[in-house]
């Protein structure tokens, strides 16, 4: 019950959420590449995830997360922001969540605190997958990356080949 009503809260607080989100992930030092992010599409990124997190929790399925999560940081690892800033921004997401949710805390029984923490192990678990899941998209964007130096040099080897027997029969 409670923890459903702090759900529907976050839902309803997702903008003021994500705005203020995005304040600290462009303003801190050790998120400094997120600055390569246009501001909007940060923000809109933030809010849909704020604004869909009952769903997210309760209703996707470990797959869901895992696509999600891997696109996400495949996008990012494009856009030039490094592994560790990606995860510090995931922790950030985190604290940023928990600080609103302290500031509304409404437990007034030891139920309702019970419903409290048990809403906290879910954003607990599910921020721990969206890290997980970011740094696998980040390995497979490296062994693309690595795939797509591997076949350029292959091509150059096989260039330098077939030039040196044209140049060897001059």
């Amino acid at each position: 019950m409670l923890a459903s009503r702090l759900m529907h809260l976050i839902e309803r607080h997702g903008e003021e959420l994500a705005n203020g989100l995005t304040l600290k992930l462009r303003q801190s030092d050790s998120t400094s590449d997120f600055r390569k992010i246009p501001a909007e599409e940060l923000q809109k990124t933030t809010a849909e995830l704020y604004r869909n997190l009952g769903e997210w929790l309760l209703k996707k399925s470990e797959k869901d997360i895992e696509q999600h999560f891997v696109s996400i940081a495949q996008h990012r690892a494009a856009g030039g922001v490094r592994l560790p800033q990606f995860v510090w921004a995931v922790v950030i997401s985190r604290n940023h969540l928990y600080q609103f949710l302290l500031g509304q805390a409404f437990a007034d029984s030891i139920f309702e605190l019970y419903s409290e923490l048990e809403l906290q192990q879910l954003l607990t678990q599910f921020f721990e997958r969206a890290i997980y899941y970011g740094v696998v998209g980040y390995e497979g964007a490296r062994a693309r990356d690595r795939a797509k130096v591997t076949t350029v040099s292959a091509r150059q080897t096989r260039r330098a080949s077939r030039l040196r027997k044209v140049l060897s029969r001059t």
